[in-house]
């Protein structure tokens, strides 16, 4: 803003500070005015112009050697004082008054502490709102066994809004799943939070499941425990599957079909047959005397039996 214009700006009214303020005043009052009509916080037509008067004002009263400038020139031209006016005519050159009074401090505004308020004081000094993260949430959804043993595509609601997720094969009933940025929203440019989803799966009367493994049980006569056996099941599809049984299987023991487990990108799980020993819930005396031949044949294996017990 050039000298010969200063007589028209009352900087210390622009300001609200009075003309015996410190430097350290001045420079709290612009700060204040500052962040109230910066552009960037502020994006009326009136607070753009307000804050160039601010910065106007600024510019000059931080300026220890224009501050002695504009004193001198509003004291003298506010008190009447007159000089040769380049035009011929009396009356005050506030152009001519400038050059005096920029000779004797050395330069004119542009000199020492020149520039604009918004290069010597950076967007911090603004306090502009920092970015903040969204919060997260939490969401609950139960699963069939067999969805969470395949995996499932679910559709799910956030603010009003709905959308689909995939939920991975092979998740346990207490998991919990992080969606990356369905959690509330950020604020000022931050990110979102993230919305973690709690998995609850349904028990299923047959199959349960251990890491990749799905167990089943796998229940079997006495004979084909003793000869080993063949022996045909359905699977969680409902499909045919044979396991095969070592002769002398007990209760417990357990057989596997690899690769018949959970589905993964690195190795699939097996399916796992639990043997189960079962005898007929009544029965015939026949029946009751081959078992007891049975044992006979068995030498000491019921005594050994005993002993465990």
């Amino acid at each position: 803003m050039a000298e010969n214009e200063w007589l028209s700006k009352d900087f210390y009214k622009v300001l609200g500070v009075s003309k015996d303020a410190t430097d350290a005043e001045i420079t709290k009052a612009y700060r204040k005015l500052a962040r109230k009509y910066h552009p960037d916080l502020n994006k009326t037509k009136e607070a753009e112009e307000k804050f160039k008067d601010i910065s106007e004002a600024y510019d000059v009263l931080s300026n220890k050697e224009n501050r002695q400038k504009y004193d001198a020139i509003r004291q003298f031209g506010m008190g009447g004082a007159r000089f040769a006016g380049g035009s011929g005519q009396g009356g005050f050159d506030a152009g001519a008054f400038s050059d005096i009074f920029g000779s004797m401090f050395g330069g004119g505004a542009g000199g020492p502490g020149a520039g604009s308020a918004y290069e010597r004081y950076g967007a911090d000094d603004y306090e502009q709102p920092q970015p903040e993260n969204g919060e997260d949430r939490n969401s609950k959804i139960r699963l069939t066994f067999r969805q969470a043993v395949k995996g499932a595509t679910v559709s799910l609601s956030a603010d009003g809004k709905k959308f689909k997720t995939h939920i991975p094969a092979g998740v346990h009933d207490g998991q919990k799943i992080r969606l990356t940025g369905k959690g509330k929203p950020g604020r000022n440019g931050g990110k979102n939070g993230d919305l973690y989803l709690h998995i609850t799966v349904a028990e299923d009367p047959k199959f349960t499941l251990r890491g990749r493994d799905i167990i089943m049980p796998l229940p079997i006569t006495v004979s084909q425990a003793v000869n080993g056996a063949k022996v045909t099941a359905k699977d969680i599809d409902g499909n045919e599957i044979t396991f095969k049984v070592p002769a002398g299987s007990s209760s417990g023991a357990e057989v596997r079909i690899s690769g018949k487990g959970v589905v993964n990108p690195h190795e699939n799980g097996d399916l796992v047959g639990r043997v189960e020993i079962r005898v007929p819930e009544h029965p015939n005396l026949v029946a009751k005397h081959a078992a007891k031949e049975f044992d006979k044949a068995c030498g000491d294996f019921a005594d050994e039996l005993a002993r465990e017990r």
